[in-house]
């Protein structure tokens, strides 16, 4: 049986506060936990290769680049579907 002060530590490993009722519940859920990793420990697992995925996908990534722009600000102004004003596009004001 796991003790209180195995379990208060690992409490306060979890930053979780437990009640002594709820210490009473627990303690034998996470005693049961713990022998079951102690089982998996026993497994020899020397001769796996780790593994970070499965699904055997890869992330594809392009370079990223610069390329510079054809259309002036001015070009830019004049496509805007908002209301320009004084070579500026109006919009609503923002309220907090």
């Amino acid at each position: 049986m796991i003790n209180r002060e195995q379990f208060e530590n690992l409490a306060k490993l979890a930053r979780i506060k437990f009640t002594e009722d709820e210490y009473k519940k627990f303690s034998s859920q996470i005693e049961g936990v713990l022998d079951y990793m102690n089982i998996l420990n026993e497994v020899d697992t020397s001769v796996v290769l780790p593994t970070d995925q499965v699904n055997g996908l890869s992330n594809i990534l392009d370079q990223d680049g610069f390329v510079q722009g054809q259309a002036s600000g001015s070009d830019l102004l004049n496509c805007s579907t908002l209301p320009v004003d004084s070579n500026q596009i109006r919009v609503l004001k923002v309220i907090k």
